[in-house]
């Protein structure tokens, strides 16, 4: 989580006028692009608007190559027509070539929420039928020729155009039946025959088959531009909708982090309060109970004080325990790292409980690998996560019952200790609830156990700061086993042995002591 700032304490928790607004921003786009998609081909603006500017694109980027062809028939025409009537049709053709570029052009160039779609495409058709007219008047210029080959230059370079208008055309259907429709008129009155006999009635058949089949080529490419737009509509809508589902995670997380800057102020804030009251208590309840300024006319003064003393002793520790977890839950739980022998922090503990254990006749079993090499780690959080664990360990475990610790390597080349006790184990369905904030089983329910449910959580929070891994096992009737593992780079290795007569190391690990208390 990201630390709070000043601009977010001074805003509270009311809301972003920004953020209200690209919010809108973004819920309007995602409206738009879902009525693009359930209106797709059914005259919707936008989408019509997306059609025309294929259509001028198209039409702009083919100036080039038309103007190139129309050069070349004209240049190949004068085997069979005059010059100079070859000149004027191919200034024509220019001019009508650039008629239809600078409306392409200035189309493009304008905003689509100002666009008449109906005035645009009537212009576009228009300017389409102009195309094919200029384009079927060389049939007029060649035709006089005798020449077979000047009827199958003209035939070829009509066919030819027809379909390149087809494709250049294809997102507006009328624009394309209105360019081959003059090709279609001039090819008709070129090979028009004068009997059923005649010779170019299988070339009229041809041609018209050619212009009916760039028919149905421009007809495919538009539904192919549909599912253009369509696909085009669908992601723009998606992309709205992560937007704005980042915004909603935004605001979600500044309230989030707002939340817990108030948290932490009201912790910092009850700590202070509590612990002021609470440390006097502690001192006079512990000196009421030693009796340093007399002894007690009713003995059971001397109790009450012992019960105020352990009872504020139990508080401190909850409120210990409190803070330490959220600062782990915020991140900001510094860690104090060096190197520390896993072993000796172990046996210290068991140290510590040792008493406790002997009290409730639990036997605590310690066994380690020898020569572990110091871990790089913070000693004040391995040494609460050994406290909990064992003192846990030692709570539930019946009377008679034992502990068992054990310390060694991983198969990754970190380290690892484990607790397992004898106890009656937790159901399975209770794994997630004692792993919990403030959550305790059944069984500690019902002996009414004394604990807060905040160790196994702050465990497994030290430990995930030091990279490693928190593992709890248990079975019913035959008790549970905390696996605590140190990833291999928190493992500081010794640096190699001089002596080329030392035992390798591996060596150095089979050998195993076992210790044991009561």
């Amino acid at each position: 989580m990201t630390e709070v700032t000043a601009e977010m304490i001074e805003r509270g928790r009311g809301i972003d006028p920004k953020t209200v607004a690209e919010r809108r921003r973004l819920a309007a786009r995602v409206r738009e692009a879902r009525e693009k998609l359930t209106s797709v081909g059914s005259g919707h603006r936008a989408f019509d608007v997306e059609l025309l500017q294929l259509f001028a694109q198209g039409r702009k980027n083919a100036t080039l190559s038309f103007l190139i062809l129309a050069i070349a028939a004209a240049a190949v025409a004068t085997a069979w027509a005059p010059r100079q009537l070859l000149l004027l049709w191919l200034g024509l053709e220019i001019l009508t070539l650039m008629l239809a570029h600078v409306l392409g052009t200035r189309f493009l160039a304008l905003d689509p929420s100002s666009i008449d779609v109906t005035r645009w495409r009537r212009r576009f058709i228009i300017a389409e039928v102009i195309q094919g007219v200029v384009w079927a008047q060389i049939v007029g210029l060649v035709g006089e020729s005798t020449d077979p080959h000047a009827e199958t230059f003209e035939l070829a370079l009509l066919l030819l155009i027809a379909a390149m208008n087809a494709t250049m055309t294809a997102s507006i259907p009328v624009a394309v039946y209105a360019g081959l429709a003059p090709m279609s008129v001039a090819i008709a009155a070129f090979l028009w025959p004068t009997s059923l006999h005649d010779k170019a009635l299988p070339l009229a058949a041809l041609a018209f088959g050619t212009l009916l089949y760039s028919a149905i080529l421009a007809k495919k490419l538009y539904a192919r531009s549909l599912d253009t737009l369509s696909f085009q509509a669908e992601k723009d809508a998606l992309i709205a909708e992560l937007e704005q589902a980042k915004i909603n995670s935004d605001v979600a997380r500044r309230r989030a982090e707002e939340a817990n800057l108030a948290k932490s102020r009201f912790l910092a804030t009850m700590s202070h309060e509590l612990r002021t009251p609470l440390n006097a208590i502690l001192g006079f309840s512990e000196v009421m109970k030693a009796e340093l300024f007399g002894a007690h006319k009713v003995s059971s003064y001397k109790e009450y004080s012992s019960d105020i003393h352990s009872s504020g002793q139990h508080l401190l520790a909850l409120i210990n325990e409190i803070l330490d977890l959220s600062r782990v839950e915020a991140g900001r739980y510094e860690l104090k790292a060096e190197p520390i022998a896993l072993s000796n922090i172990i046996e210290d503990s068991r140290h510590l409980l040792a008493l406790r254990a002997k009290k409730r006749d639990i036997q605590i079993h310690e066994s380690a690998e020898p020569c572990l090499p110091r871990i790089w780690a913070d000693e004040r959080a391995v040494r609460q996560v050994a406290l909990n664990l064992l003192s846990n360990a030692i709570k539930f475990t019946p009377p008679g019952g034992s502990v068992t610790v054990k310390i060694g390597w991983t198969a990754a080349g970190g380290q690892y200790f484990s607790v397992k006790d004898t106890g009656p184990g937790i159901p399975k369905e209770e794994i997630p609830v004692v792993m919990s904030s403030f959550g305790r089983g059944s069984l500690a329910q019902k002996n009414a156990e004394e604990g807060s449910g905040l160790g196994l959580p702050i465990v497994k929070g030290l430990i995930e700061l030091h990279g490693g891994s928190f593992t709890l096992k248990s079975k019913v009737r035959e008790g549970t086993e905390v696996i605590v593992v140190f990833p291999p780079e928190r493992v500081m290795n010794a640096l190699p042995r001089l002596d080329p007569d030392a035992p390798p190391e591996s060596e150095l690990r089979q050998p195993r002591h076992t210790r044991s208390a009561a």
